[in-house]
């Protein structure tokens, strides 16, 4: 072999292992470690910011919404299985290559080896397949074909204790959403859920906002240690987790600033809420902006205002608590309007118009069964 060639084989067999380091870390700090990645590059990002972009742009192109919403919820579960197979495949080329470098020395039937006898043969012992028609010749082959095993054998059992952890974290988090369904209707609204509560309910807001003070605090730890279940839509078109947050930072917000006495915990959960969205907005490095319609138009908030005049908290100073309420959405808004544009994902409205359907039409009919009974429990009291 000349000096060229053997020059070549040495930057071939580098980027080779560096390959394969490159993914092999990715997968740890992508499925091991519990914590945020702060670091620009990554392969992951990569792949998700250049598929959510086409999927986003072929998503905004179908008109009918049932059909956009199917479309956006597949990305999240088919993003994991291809970045899952983008490893797996970029491993397999990576351990050919080093074999290819070696000079293939392989027992290959029917001639002699090359690249492509290479690659199945680091593809079916990444898989541990086990076949036996091609087998590795000399010391140094025979120790990369198990270190290749190995590593083949450890990235499966990731994956396979990965998907129960993702899928238990995804199934917390939509049981609180569906749960806000009898309490302030689907989509959720303020109006709504201080309505459902009204002058004899409303001590109840106290537990309620600290059950959704912990769900905030569990939604930031398990998106920031997988944030592709930001992807993941809910079961009706109508939930989201970003519009349940939003919804909560809404109703504390307006206790904070209409309330004569404004609720400890709706201060301690909108600092949690907020948190939240703050630091989910920078994991997909989003610039905080507000939304282009404001969601909360004057008339609106006069009828929030009076919500909370029924409900016994009877703000002292209509308009000081207008100024308060905006000066208090211009801290959270900004962020969640950012992520929402990035997911598509709409955000609730303030108030819901008398006489509305709570639910759309596309979602099933078991989506307005809580709404129902809980209007009829009213009506019965």
């Amino acid at each position: 072999m000349n000096p060229a060639d053997q020059v070549m084989r040495l930057f071939v067999t580098l980027g080779a292992i560096a390959l394969i380091a490159v993914i092999l870390w990715e997968a740890f700090e992508t499925i091991v470690l519990p914590r945020r990645v702060t670091r620009l590059w990554r392969l992951s990002r990569f792949f998700y910011r250049l598929t959510w972009t086409i999927w986003k742009w072929t998503a905004r192109r179908i008109g009918s919404r049932a059909r956009r919403e199917a479309l956006l919820a597949v990305y999240g579960p088919l993003s994991l299985l291809l970045l899952l197979g983008l490893w797996a495949a970029g491993l397999v080329f990576g351990f050919g290559v080093l074999h290819w470098s070696l000079g293939s020395p392989m027992h290959a039937p029917g001639g002699a080896p090359s690249f492509g006898i290479d690659i199945y043969m680091s593809g079916t012992t990444f898989f541990t397949l086990g076949l036996g028609d091609v087998t590795p010749r000399g010391a140094l082959a025979r120790a990369l074909t198990v270190l290749e095993s190995g590593v083949g054998f450890g990235f499966l059992a990731l994956v396979i204790g990965y998907f129960p952890v993702l899928y238990n974290a995804f199934s917390r988090r939509e049981v609180s959403i569906t749960l806000l369904d009898p309490r302030a209707g689907s989509p959720p609204t303020v109006s709504e859920l201080l309505r459902r509560h009204g002058r004899d309910h409303l001590h109840h807001l106290d537990q309620f906002l600290n059950e959704w003070e912990r769900w905030t605090a569990e939604l930031m730890e398990s998106h920031l240690s997988y944030p592709v279940l930001a992807y993941f839509r809910s079961q009706h078109a109508n939930q989201s987790w970003l519009g349940a947050v939003t919804t909560v930072l809404d109703v504390c917000a307006l206790l904070m600033a209409g309330a004569a006495a404004p609720l400890w915990q709706a201060r301690i959960t909108f600092a949690m809420a907020r948190h939240a969205v703050v630091d989910l907005s920078r994991v997909f490095r989003l610039q905080p902006r507000p939304p282009s319609r404001d969601r909360l138009p004057p008339s609106d908030l006069a009828i929030l205002l009076t919500s909370l005049t029924e409900a016994g908290r009877q703000p002292a100073d209509a308009e000081t608590a207008g100024k308060r309420l905006a000066e208090l959405r211009r801290t959270y808004e900004p962020y969640v309007n950012a992520l929402a544009e990035h997911l598509l994902i709409p955000l609730p409205a303030w108030t819901s118009e008398p006489g509305s359907k709570m639910h759309d039409k596309a979602a099933p009919e078991s989506a307005g069964l809580c709404t129902a009974v809980t209007t009829m429990m009213q009506s019965d009291e």
